[in-house]
């Protein structure tokens, strides 16, 4: 059993992914790069803004004196 998940034949979610992007190291890098700020800007424009209300980050305890 070794510690480095790569040397006994597993290297993870995004080993997974690498291995099935298309092209050479430097299209894969560009897709990534490109899926990352898709992912970013996702988040940014509905998924933060949809949670918002849910979270209590408004709740404050500090009374105005």
């Amino acid at each position: 059993m070794s510690l480095v998940p790569w040397r006994d034949g597993r290297d993870g979610m995004y080993g997974w992914i690498w291995r099935h992007l298309p092209g050479n190291a430097w299209v894969r890098a560009l897709i990534s790069l490109v899926l990352v700020v898709v992912v970013v800007y996702v988040l940014f424009q509905y998924v933060f803004p949809w949670a918002e209300p849910l979270l209590p980050f408004n709740d404050v305890t500090v009374d105005n004196q």
